[in-house]
């Protein structure tokens, strides 16, 4: 029995350590294509959202530059009669401008939209704020000018800030 017993252990063991390497290694074997398929599905990933977020960051770009109030007073500034009617057409323009890119928040850092979020809020209570020092029938031109006169007195202006931190995550994709 105990011959029996140990030519049994002889034969069964050399076979399961046999058979245990072979699942290790198919083991190993599959994990190693599983991480190669991960890899494969995110580079792909990477060539359709690569393309999307950079026209996010120059839309973005473009936007702020279309906000900046002396773009906003060039385009505008001839089709309005009165301050009020003025700082209607402005204040209009930023929210479309706004709701027009808001889909671009999908591609870049929620700080990031949150800082373009801001600075139209404060783009618009500029140029309210400019409104309210002038008279709603003055001309226009006044407003532009109150516009002007309070953006300049700034170091650095809002938009430039945020157009400088939107500019540097662009880059950062790529370096």
């Amino acid at each position: 029995m105990q011959t029996l017993f140990s030519d049994l252990i002889k034969v069964v063991l050399p076979a399961a350590l046999v058979l245990y390497a072979f699942y290790l290694s198919i083991k190993a074997f599959l994990n190693k294509q599983l991480i190669e398929q991960q890899q494969d599905a995110k580079l792909e990933s990477l060539k359709v959202v690569l393309p999307l977020r950079l026209q996010a960051y120059e839309r973005l770009c473009l936007f702020l530059e279309r906000i900046s109030p002396s773009n906003l007073l060039i385009r505008n500034a001839g089709q309005a009669f009165s301050s009020l009617d003025l700082q209607q057409l402005l204040v209009a323009e930023i929210r479309q401008e706004f709701q027009h890119n808001a889909a671009q928040q999908l591609y870049i850092r929620p700080e990031s939209w949150e800082r373009i979020r801001l600075t139209t809020q404060e783009l618009t209570a500029l140029v309210n704020r400019a409104a309210s020092e002038i008279a709603p029938d003055a001309p226009a031109l006044d407003l532009a000018r109150k516009i002007s006169e309070l953006s300049n007195g700034r170091p650095t202006e809002v938009w430039q800030e945020t157009l400088a931190l939107i500019k540097t995550e662009a880059q950062s994709i790529w370096s």
